[in-house]
């Protein structure tokens, strides 16, 4: 035991054992937390081609949801608070890191799921040109800027609800259950800058999501094509590449703005029942304490030829959110989205309110979010309409979340 100690403690200066607090070359984002401006554990070779450098990301949080009547069975003693408590929505442990000066990795795991979704990501990327590089493995799609800011950096510590709520068909297809966000998947991109401001994403996915790392898909019935996940996104950003953070107090000398545009053909998507398009424009800012976001997307769903089923349907939602750092540790949170949850066809939208607030503890990488959400109602044609547009979501809803990364 003592010989390997030795071994290991001769071998360390070797591998430059060092702390970081700023970013250089070799800050990667890993698309789970970022690694600008946090003081962590890097492992490199003397001559900078091998860099190892792990991290971790823990989010324990106190949730209160309260429901409408609408939906509950009184005779079942079905409560308006229900899933509130204590909850741990993410507890991620991973490594990045870079190989050979080309060739980027990353390996996360997060604990707090189950199933497939334990597998949060595992892709390589290979620098081909400065331009030029391909991803390959489990990642996020390039779609929506709320999807693709870095966990752990996010102004809310709940994604809009329109992203992540599923729309209202009017079939009783259990299966066929979309919602606006994809999040991560399995597949391949090619991606890079141009000229420092002009970024593009073009890649092939599963469409099956986070929750399996199978490969299960088959060729479309309709279309003779792969029935496959197609999702492409271009950025302008002339001042640079745009951070993927929401307002960060280690970083609050940003002069940047980003806007996009993003979309995405799944291919018999919902166990081979529809093929849903989605396409998104987004804007971002951040000028030193001000952070500015807004974000809009439809989703065009059209049944496959088996279901026998001619009707499309359209849905649109969006959001709009600022951030403000009121002093150097505390930053003000506001956002407000519209969804039209019951379709383009149907009278009627939610419109969602949040505030809240972030303080960032100093020297500790702690970081303390809360905020509450209201689910209003309007523009609906007769009182049903207004009654199950919001079936399944929380009228009022507050989260007051800890998190801690490494």
């Amino acid at each position: 035991m003592k010989k390997k100690l030795c071994f290991i403690m001769a071998m360390l200066p070797l591998f430059g054992l060092a702390q970081e607090n700023q970013e250089s070359d070799d800050d990667f984002e890993n698309g789970i937390v970022s690694m600008s401006g946090k003081t962590g554990l890097k492992i490199s070779s003397g001559k900078g081609d091998f860099v190892f450098k792990p991290f971790m990301l823990v989010q324990t949080c106190a949730k209160f949801n309260y429901y409408d009547d609408e939906g509950l069975d009184k005779a079942y003693n079905q409560d308006n608070v229900a899933n509130s408590g204590f909850a741990v929505p993410y507890a991620v442990l991973g490594f990045t890191g870079k190989a050979f000066g080309k060739v980027t990795f990353n390996l996360s795991i997060n604990a707090a799921a189950s199933g497939g979704a334990l597998l949060q990501q595992a892709w390589f990327d290979v620098q081909t040109k400065n331009n030029v590089a391909f991803r390959i493995g489990k990642f996020k799609t390039p779609f929506t800027h709320a999807y693709l800011t870095t966990l752990g950096e996010t102004l809310l510590p709940v994604l809009p609800t329109s992203l992540t709520s599923t729309v209202i068909l009017p079939y009783s297809l259990n299966a066929v259950t979309p919602s606006m966000g994809l999040g991560f998947d399995l597949g391949a991109e090619v991606h890079g800058i141009l000229a420092n401001m002009f970024g593009y994403e073009l890649g092939i996915f599963n469409g099956t999501g986070i929750g399996t790392n199978a490969a299960g898909r088959t060729f479309s019935d309709d279309w003779h094509i792969p029935s496959l996940l197609y999702a492409g996104r271009l950025t302008f950003s002339p001042k640079g590449a745009m951070p993927m953070i929401q307002g960060s107090a280690s970083r609050l000398d940003e002069n940047k703005w980003m806007i996009g545009v993003s979309s995405s053909l799944n291919v018999e998507s919902e166990n081979e029942s529809t093929n849903d398009f989605r396409a998104g424009f987004e804007f971002a800012y951040l000028y030193h304490k001000l952070y500015l976001a807004a974000e809009c997307y439809v989703m065009h769903i059209g049944f496959t030829e088996r279901q026998k089923i001619s009707e499309t349907y359209n849905y649109l939602g969006g959001y709009a959110q600022a951030g403000y750092f009121v002093t150097d540790k505390l930053q003000a949170a506001l956002r407000y989205e519209l969804y039209e949850r019951n379709g383009l066809d149907t009278k009627g939208m939610l419109n969602m309110p949040a505030v809240g607030f972030n303080y960032f503890m100093p020297g500790c990488n702690l970081k303390l979010q809360a905020m509450y959400q209201y689910t209003g109602r309007t523009g609906h044609e007769t009182q049903i309409d207004r009654d199950n547009d919001d079936l399944g979501m929380t009228v009022h809803s507050a989260t007051v979340m800890l998190q801690y990364t490494f």
